[in-house]
């Protein structure tokens, strides 16, 4: 399926003059409780998630130029680390020409949603089984609500990705297609991650689990784009532009609470065992130059499902870094293409 891109070098008028007003047409806003997991009882700070979809009919009903008449289900997306729910809004206007609504979650401790902390800079979650629960609960109700019976697909990036990826093995039976984008399968810690395992598992014994991790701080307003040669600098800027407008997307930092239980996330969905569990194809793709994920795990998580007999597919894509929605259009273009039509072979089969 071919989608027209946004240009590059006028995006922020495209994004502020077509893509918004047009999502702002059907988009729908709410916040959802979670069901409190049985094996871990209640969060260490009760509250809601926070949420934004987006309806299929109602983006045809204003009759966007290029978009797809045909419904063709629902898209969850779990975003990455400090990430936001509107920072994806380019490719939620893509999914929705291409005839797919939208549900996009804000996981707890980012966005508007639920924090544990008292600073929005820092990310810092009590178990990462949390994150499982949240996002499946979410997919279960909201998720086939805007599916409305038609296939209900999975677009996970970066920590989204390895939330997505466990909850593919826990629950094997609730999205159809996924798509992991430089999934979290394992983090890039700096250090060989058995001993990132080691340290990080004794400073919270210390008690210092709520305390930023060395090297990371707050939300710095001035960009350096040296830290993203290679992507699109329109994209970046505009990136940069939603948080600086913000203060509750300026999240920035892990705790290294969040860093032990996202090296345990990682030791869980790697388990040969729970590989064996999934049933949904899967789609990975991989960034060629990525400082924030490793991409050896992927590898092996990729061949250890496909192994078990479920359909698993990797695209390793040259040039590009850790955000391949980031990039200029030449690797946004295919990345695009292969994620839309891998979604549309399930729907080509129904028809």
């Amino acid at each position: 399926m071919q989608i027209t891109l946004i240009d590059e070098n006028d995006y922020r008028r495209q994004m502020e003059t077509k893509v918004l007003p047009a999502l702002s047409a059907c988009r729908d806003e709410g916040w959802f409780t979670p069901p409190v997991p049985k094996d871990l009882g209640p969060a260490p700070t009760s509250g809601r998630l926070h949420y934004v979809c987006y309806d299929a009919a109602r983006f045809d009903a204003i009759k966007v130029a290029g978009a797809d008449a045909t419904f063709r289900g629902a898209i969850v997306i779990s975003h990455g680390f400090t990430e936001f729910a509107s920072k994806y809004s380019e490719m939620v206007w893509y999914f929705l020409l291409a005839g797919y609504s939208v549900c996009v979650l804000e996981h707890r401790g980012h966005g508007r949603s639920v924090r544990d902390v008292g600073d929005k800079s820092l990310v810092w979650i009590d178990d990462w089984r949390r994150y499982v629960s949240d996002l499946a609960a979410f997919a279960e109700t909201i998720g086939q609500q805007y599916a409305g019976g038609s296939p209900l697909n999975l677009y996970a990036h970066s920590m989204g990705g390895g939330i997505g990826a466990a909850v593919l093995e826990q629950y094997p039976s609730l999205f159809d297609r996924a798509v992991l984008s430089a999934p979290m399968i394992a983090p890039a810690t700096g250090m060989p991650n058995w001993a990132a395992r080691i340290l990080s598992e004794g400073l919270c014994a210390f008690g210092l689990g709520r305390h930023v991790v060395f090297g990371q701080g707050p939300f710095d307003p001035n960009l350096d784009m040296t830290e993203h040669q290679g992507a699109s600098e329109a994209r970046v800027r505009w990136y940069h532009h939603l948080r600086c407008e913000d203060s509750n997307r300026q999240t920035n930092a892990a705790t290294f609470e969040w860093v032990r239980q996202a090296l345990r996330l990682s030791s869980a969905v790697t388990q040969e065992k729970a590989c064996a569990n999934v049933e949904t194809p899967i789609l990975l793709f991989q960034a060629d130059h990525d400082i924030w994920v490793l991409n050896q795990p992927q590898d092996r998580f990729v061949k250890t499902v496909r192994e078990s007999g479920c359909e698993a597919t990797l695209i390793h894509v040259p040039g590009s870094l850790h955000e391949i929605f980031s990039m200029p259009n030449a690797i946004l273009g295919p990345y695009l293409s292969r994620i839309l039509d891998f979604f549309d072979d399930r729907v080509t089969a129904a028809l």
